[in-house]
């Protein structure tokens, strides 16, 4: 789990637009034992606002009775995330927010919908609008309580890079061959040059260069920042670099 934050803490910090934030939280979410994601400023389900942040995979017929139905003023995980700065699971809604009926039918309607519990992750900063990051389940689904620290880590620091991201202009990633990305898988396995060519039939100077030509494509400075760049821009997957949960 620590390896997990860790990589996506460095893929995030290289991130370029808001579309590889959100490439990393999917992929993330599914690592972590949820189903659904949501990163956004409160304020963007209010109607039309310029500016403001919103990446999710929620059920789009939730969102859209959210927003149409005004919903999105009174929901109480929102409510809950402006009364704290750290993360909180929606089991403990009742802890943090005064919840009356009006609060109760969005979190039943929310079900409805097949969106169960979940984790909240609040960014409350002077001067900025009130946000958060959310990892959702399915509705029934257990909270993958080993994952949690990892999962508010993560959130923490997709918040910061979407933030810093309002209004950023794409990049294009570099290029790398086919050898280039098998020794790039591997070095996400942890493997050291030595391994990488045992594995690909090559001698060990070989695969050292080929990781070596991987790093400068990015100006990597250590093999970890170069799995991070690999994840930013989708050579890998977190599923590449993380050995299966069990």
């Amino acid at each position: 789990m620590r390896r997990l934050s860790d990589l996506f803490a460095e893929a995030a910090k290289s991130c370029s637009d808001l579309s590889q934030v959100r490439a990393l939280l999917d992929e993330v979410t599914r690592e972590l034992g949820f189903h659904y994601f949501a990163l956004l400023d409160h304020a963007s389900l209010g109607g039309t606002h310029s500016g403001l942040l919103r990446i999710d995979n929620y059920p789009e017929e939730w969102v859209e009775e959210l927003v149409s139905h005004g919903y999105a003023i009174d929901d109480p995980v929102h409510l809950a995330s402006r009364r704290t700065n750290i993360g909180f699971g929606w089991s403990e809604l009742g802890n943090l927010v005064r919840l009356d009926r009006r609060h109760m039918r969005i979190l039943a309607r929310s079900r409805r919908f097949g969106l169960g519990t979940g984790l909240t992750i609040p960014a409350n900063v002077p001067g900025e609008p009130s946000a958060s990051c959310s990892f959702a389940l399915r509705a029934g689904r257990d909270m993958p309580m080993a994952r949690l620290r990892c999962a508010e880590l993560i959130g923490a620091h997709a918040l910061c890079a979407a933030r810093r991201l309002r209004g950023a202009r794409p990049r294009e990633r570099p290029h790398l061959s086919r050898r280039e990305l098998e020794c790039l898988k591997l070095v996400a396995l942890g493997k050291t040059d030595w391994e990488i060519a045992h594995i690909l039939g090559l001698s060990a100077h070989t695969a050292h260069q080929y990781v070596k030509r991987a790093r400068a494509a990015y100006d990597a400075v250590s093999r970890t920042q170069l799995v991070a760049y690999g994840l930013r821009d989708a050579w890998i997957s977190f599923e590449d670099a993380i050995p299966p949960f069990g």
